[in-house]
């Protein structure tokens, strides 16, 4: 019996390890990234990075004085009528600061409607 449960709180540690190198891994590949950020959401870590928070941590630093300064302006506004501002001023061309379409969101205009959707279009933003 004794046996037994040393070898269960063995196999418990070697887990707990293998979880903590891979954390360690992610955020170190995540240190690289907030260096020169991708701008393609299909270019971002689908590994163990993925789960490490661009960054830091909540409450280690305000977004412009950390390198999430890299991703843009923190006070930039999409408007209804498909307007931008940043920090309550208009921008001159909106389009700068939109995004492709993620694919199979909302704004993806080949995204299959669903059920429940009405079939009217969806206005140009």
């Amino acid at each position: 019996m004794a046996e037994e449960t040393e070898q269960q709180q063995s196999d418990e540690k070697s887990r707990a390890q293998e979880v903590q190198e891979r954390y360690e891994r992610g955020q170190e590949k995540m240190k690289k990234i907030e260096e020169d950020p991708p701008e393609n959401l299909e270019d971002w870590p689908t590994d163990e990075a993925k789960y490490t928070t661009f960054g830091g941590g909540e409450g280690d630093h305000g977004y412009e004085e950390g390198p999430e300064k890299k991703l843009g302006p923190s006070g930039v506004r999409h408007h209804e009528d498909g307007s931008v501002s940043i920090d309550g001023e208009k921008v001159d061309n909106p389009e700068e600061f939109k995004g492709e379409p993620i694919p199979g969101g909302p704004t993806d205009p080949n995204a299959p409607r669903l059920a429940g959707e009405d079939d009217t279009e969806v206005p140009e933003q």
